[in-house]
C-alpha cells in the first residue's frame, strides 16, 4: 500500500510523521510526504497516485485540511483519507466531514499498519481499534476502542528521518536537528493534551503512559542522524526532560564522550535541582526553559494544575543563571480567572528571575482538555473550535471583555521582561486599540533579536567565532532579507509568484527553523 502524507511546512521536523512512516516501511508498505504551500502539489499528488492520503493536524488548521481533502477526493475519489494528530483525536467527530473516511485517535504506529494490512488484504476495517471509521455506503460510523500504548518505545526502531529530509532539503540541511527521549508526561495540567491523552483516551496510569527510551538508543540514533546529515545542535523537546535521576545521570555522563554537541531542554520546576543542572551544564547544555506560565498561585495551580511553588520556579531559575545557562521561560496569559494584575505579577516574575528568552502563549481551550472545562464553568464563552486560531500566539479564543488588553499585553510581554523600565507605559499602552499593530511589529522585531541572539549561543557552542556568527549580524540579515521579500511580495505580485515565490518560501523557512516563537508549548 502507498501511503501519502500531506502535511504544512512546519519551523522544525516533524517526530510524529517520522515515528509512523518507519512503521509504515517496517511493514512493507510505502510512505511519502507532501509539504503545502507547494502550486505543483495536485500534480504530485496524481504522480504518486497513493491508496491512502493522511493528514496530522491541530484545532484551528481543522478547517484547512478538510478543505485539501476536498480536492484531493476531486482528483482521486477512491483514495482512503485519514485524519490524525491532537484535534481528531479530542473532536473525533471530525469523521463526520465530507470527504474524510477516518479518524486516528492517540498513537498510530501499530493502528496504520494494522489499518494498511488490512485494505492490501481487502479485509473490513471497521473494528480497527484507534480508528473511527466512517462507512462509504451507508455513512455509519464505527467508534473503536483504543489497543494499549507501546510500552517499549526502543522496539519502535529510530524515527524514519528520510520522509521529511528527502521532502524538501530545508530540513535536511539545518544544522540544529530535534530528537525526543520519552513519551507521556506525569503531570495534570489543565491546558495541556497529556492529561486529556492519558485519562479521556486511554484511560491510563502514569507508569503506563510516561515513557523513556533508553540513553543507549536515543544516543545511537544522534549518532546515526549525525553520520548520516549535518547536525551541529541537538533540540530536545521531551516535556520534562530530568523527569528521572538515574536515566539524567546516565545520560549526563555519557552524552558528552559520545556525542559533545551542544544541546537544548525543557525542566519541570518541582524537579529541578542545582545537581541536575550542574550535570545538564558538564553535558553541554546552552539553553534550558522552565514553564512559568503564571505567576499568580490560584492561576498556577488550581486553574493551570501546575502542582509547582513560586519558590520552586525561582530556585530552578537562579540554578540556571549561575551555572551560564540561557535561561528561556514558557508563560500564558489569558487564562480563565486570571485579571490584568495576575498577568503583570507573571511579567514581574520573569524579570525577577533575569529571563533570557521570555516566551509567551494566549492560552486556548482546546476540546477535551480540562482547561476547556474550567473555562465554561467559570462562565466565560468560547469561541466554536472552527474560529479558532491557527495559532496560539495570535489571538484569545475566550471571549473576554478585555480581550485586546491581553493581547496587546502578549505583545508588549518579551520586550518588558528584558526592558523593566517599559512597565511605567504599559498599563496606558494596552489599553490602545490602536496600538496593536504597532506593538505587533515590535514584538516580531525584538523577537527576531531574541532568535538572533540564541542564534550566537549556538554558533559559541560549536567554536564558531567572528562578525558572521554575531547576534547583530544576524538579525540583521534576517530583518533584511525578510524585509526584500515582503517588498517584492508587495510591488511584484504576479513575478513574485511565478518566479520567486519557491525560492522565497525556502528562505523564510530556513530563517524560521527552530524559532522558538512558534515551537514553544507546540513541542
Amino acid at each position: 500500500m502507498k501511503v501519502l502524507v500531506i502535511e504544512e511546512y512546519l519551523p522544525q521536523e516533524m517526530l510524529g510523521l517520522m515515528w509512523l512512516s518507519r512503521a509504515i516501511k517496517d511493514a512493507g508498505h510505502e510512505c511519502k510526504a507532501l509539504f503545502l504551500p507547494d502550486k505543483e502539489w495536485v500534480s504530485k499528488l496524481k504522480e504518486y497516485n497513493p491508496d491512502v492520503v493522511a493528514y496530522s493536524m491541530t484545532t484551528g488548521m481543522h478547517l484547512y485540511f478538510a478543505d485539501i481533502n476536498r480536492k484531493v477526493k476531486e482528483v482521486l475519489p477512491n483514495v482512503i483519507s485519514v485524519a490524525g494528530g491532537p484535534h481528531p483525536t479530542f473532536a473525533p467527530e471530525y469523521v463526520e466531514t465530507p470527504g474524510m473516511d477516518a479518524i486516528c485517535r492517540g498513537e498510530g504506529e501499530v493502528a496504520i499498519v494494522d489499518l494498511l494490512n488490512r485494505l492490501r488484504d481487502g479485509k473490513s476495517i471497521n473494528d480497527c481499534e484507534n480508528f473511527w471509521i466512517k462507512d462509504r455506503k451507508t455513512g455509519e460510523i464505527h467508534k473503536n476502542p483504543q489497543r494499549p500504548l507501546v510500552q517499549d518505545l526502543d522496539s519502535l526502531g529510530f524515527p524514519d528521518r528520510s520522509i521529511v529530509y528527502d521532502a524538501d532539503e530545508i530540513y535536511r540541511n539545518t544544522h540544529r536537528k530535534v530528537f525526543t527521549s520519552q513519551r507521556g508526561c506525569p503531570m495534570p495540567c489543565s491546558f495541556c493534551f497529556h492529561h486529556a491523552l492519558k485519562k479521556k483516551v486511554y484511560n491510563a496510569r502514569n507508569g503506563e503512559y510516561v515513557r523513556k527510551r533508553s540513553v543507549t538508543h536515543v544516543l545511537e540514533e544522534i549518532k546515526q542522524v549525525r553520520a548520516q546529515y549535518p547536525l551541529k545542535f541537538v533540540h530536545f523537546v521531551d516535556d520534562i526532560f530530568n523527569l528521572r535521576n538515574d536515566w539524567l545521570d546516565e545520560f549526563c555522563e555519557r552524552y558528552p564522550k559520545e556525542i559533545g554537541l551542544p544541546f537544548d531542554v525543557i525542566l519541570m520546576a518541582n524537579m529541578t535541582t542545582e545537581e541536575h543542572i550542574k550535570k545538564l551544564k558538564s553535558a553541554g547544555c546552552v539553553y534550558a526553559r522552565v514553564a512559568f506560565e503564571a505567576a499568580n498561585d490560584y492561576v498556577r495551580n488550581a486553574v493551570f494544575k501546575k502542582h509547582t511553588t513560586r519558590q520552586q520556579l525561582v530556585e530552578a531559575a537562579g540554578h540556571i543563571k549561575k551555572y551560564g545557562i540561557r535561561l528561556g521561560s514558557l508563560n500564558m496569559l489569558g487564562g480563565p480567572g486570571s485579571t490584568l494584575e495576575d498577568e503583570f505579577e507573571t511579567v514581574k516574575l520573569n524579570i525577577e528571575c533575569k529571563v533570557d528568552h521570555p516566551l509567551v502563549s494566549i492560552m486556548q481551550p482546546y476540546p477535551s482538555f480540562d482547561i476547556n472545562d474550567i473555562t465554561r464553568e467559570m462562565g466565560y464563552a468560547i469561541a466554536a473550535y472552527d474560529d479558532f486560531p491557527e495559532k496560539f500566539n495570535r489571538t484569545s479564543s475566550i471571549l473576554f471583555d478585555n480581550k485586546h488588553e491581553i493581547e496587546n499585553l502578549h505583545k508588549l510581554f518579551p520586550m518588558i521582561v528584558r526592558f523593566p523600565s517599559l512597565l511605567k507605559i504599559t498599563p496606558w499602552a494596552i489599553k490602545r486599540r490602536w496600538l496593536a499593530k504597532p506593538l505587533l511589529i515590535s514584538y516580531m522585531l525584538f523577537s527576531e533579536w531574541m532568535v538572533a541572539e540564541q542564534a550566537r549561543i549556538y554558533s559559541s557552542a560549536q567554536g564558531l567565532k567572528g562578525p558572521r556568527y554575531w547576534a547583530i549580524t544576524d538579525f540583521t540579515y534576517r530583518l533584511g532579507t525578510k524585509g526584500v521579500l515582503r517588498v517584492y511580495q508587495t510591488v511584484f505580485a504576479k513575478i513574485f509568484e511565478r518566479f520567486m515565490a519557491p525560492k522565497a518560501r525556502q528562505v523564510k523557512m530556513q530563517l524560521q527553523m527552530g524559532d522558538e516563537r512558534v515551537v514553544a508549548h507546540m513541542d
